[in-house]
């Protein structure tokens, strides 16, 4: 996903620092893009994450701040029964790389056009446009959305439904902040707090009671 991007910027770089040779003009727009293509490289990493050992644990999705956890006011239509949302905001500066949250099987994969307001607003969940993907393990079923933002419109998901999914793979990323919200149904008791830190693929969010 990021290839483009890196590549325009580094051929833009390469090609004003050609000319600053002889027009000396040109080196503050080589230097800008030059710093552009180390943002380029930056953002788009992909550090390897190592999943947790732990019993029917449910990983975060995204790298970022938890900045709600709250009971839905109705059932989800795919987890059924009450759940939980706990919403995770990234930030440009986190790793932007999406990682399977629980091992099973890709249910729904469905894209939903919306409106592009601030990923962390309350009603964002709802109203923005997101990709939206169902896993089911055994009894459990929990969706993943992918949110964007004011500034994150791409939204880049691999998966197809009756894929086999392993806990930590990755499976997708937003491009320039977004916001992931991960839905859980009651039985999954939570283990992180509103303002925590969270890293894709190995924090534990809950745990399958």
């Amino acid at each position: 996903e990021g290839h483009p991007f890196l590549a325009v910027a580094a051929v833009l770089a390469a090609l004003c620092w050609w000319v600053a040779q002889t027009q000396p003009i040109v080196a503050a727009a080589a230097v800008l893009f030059t710093i552009l293509a180390g943002f380029m490289v930056f953002f788009f990493r992909d550090p390897g994450r190592r999943p947790p050992d732990v019993a029917g644990a449910v990983v975060s999705a995204a790298d970022g701040r938890v900045v709600a956890i709250e009971p839905l006011d109705g059932a989800d239509e795919y987890v059924g029964d009450a759940a939980t949302r706990i919403s995770v905001f990234l930030s440009v500066f986190n790793v932007h790389i999406n990682r399977i949250p629980l091992a099973g099987e890709i249910d729904v994969v469905e894209r939903r056009s919306g409106r592009y307001k601030v990923a962390y607003a309350e009603d964002a969940s709802e109203q923005n446009e997101q990709s939206v993907i169902g896993i089911r393990q055994g009894d459990t079923r929990l969706v993943v959305k992918q949110i964007v933002g004011i500034l994150a419109r791409r939204i880049a998901c691999y998966l197809q439904p009756g894929q086999q999914v392993d806990l930590g793979e990755r499976f997708g990323l937003i491009r320039f902040g977004s916001r992931v919200d991960l839905i859980v149904p009651n039985h999954v008791e939570i283990r992180v707090s509103v303002g925590d830190r969270v890293r894709a693929g190995e924090t534990v969010m809950g745990v399958i009671q």
